[in-house]
């Protein structure tokens, strides 16, 4: 009798009821979790509203934090915000957190192929015009007989300074502040003591890429020191 009172209470097995409670507070801790957004994701239809059909660029949610220190992300509700949103709403998989990351590596990618003369990895980062002013500085410093090499000691900061859409091409504009350093070497790659050098650089760069496109990668189109 002891043992069937323990296994039942009010006609209900007492672990029927253990785990009806367990499921019901998953399902609450779910809905905590997956109920939230970060601020740069397109609202959902309203009841009634077209497939397809943006009226404009709504933003709902909160200030997305920097990925990590020294990354800035654009308030969603700024003006800028309301920018990167006109993006998002033409391409759903657009993330400026994602994006800013992206915009890094390519950063040290782009930089270090430029040093090193690696013309292959410059042609899948850089718009075809922009590679073209790149491959012409790679020739003309070939033949030196003084080359400098630079390498990327650290991103200091990287932030999304502005965005634009002209027709289907999109653009973003990044901030990088890194420490760089250049070295001279000769002929023969080898470098010349003394000549090593290292400062904190500024370099605003553009990224593009067509929207109606199939190619998700976006590319180098400018780049000037900030």
């Amino acid at each position: 009798m002891a043992a069937n009172a323990l296994q039942s209470l009010g006609g209900f097995p007492v672990v029927l009821v253990i785990f009806a409670g367990i499921a019901i507070f998953l399902v609450l801790r779910l809905r905590s979790v997956l109920g939230k957004r970060v601020g740069f994701e397109k609202p959902p239809l309203q009841p009634g509203a077209a497939p397809g059909f943006q009226p404009g660029p709504v933003i709902e949610g909160r200030v997305l934090p920097a990925a990590t220190p020294g990354r800035s992300i654009p308030d969603p509700q700024s003006a800028l915000g309301q920018r990167l949103m006109q993006i998002v709403n033409r391409d759903p998989q657009f993330d400026p957190p994602e994006f800013l990351s992206h915009a890094e590596a390519a950063f040290r990618a782009i930089v270090t192929a430029f040093s090193a003369g690696d013309r292959a990895t410059l042609q899948t980062l850089l718009t075809p015009h922009v590679y073209q002013t790149f491959e012409a500085a790679i020739s003309t410093r070939s033949g030196a007989a003084e080359q400098s090499r630079t390498e990327i000691k650290s991103i200091l900061s990287a932030g999304i300074e502005d965005a634009q859409i002209s027709g289907d091409l999109a653009a973003v504009i990044v901030r990088f502040v890194s420490a760089q350093s250049t070295q001279t070497v000769d002929a023969a790659g080898n470098p010349i003591p003394g000549s090593s050098e290292q400062a904190d650089i500024c370099d605003i760069w553009t990224f593009e890429r067509d929207l109606r496109g199939k190619d998700p990668a976006w590319r180098l189109s400018a780049a000037r020191s900030g």
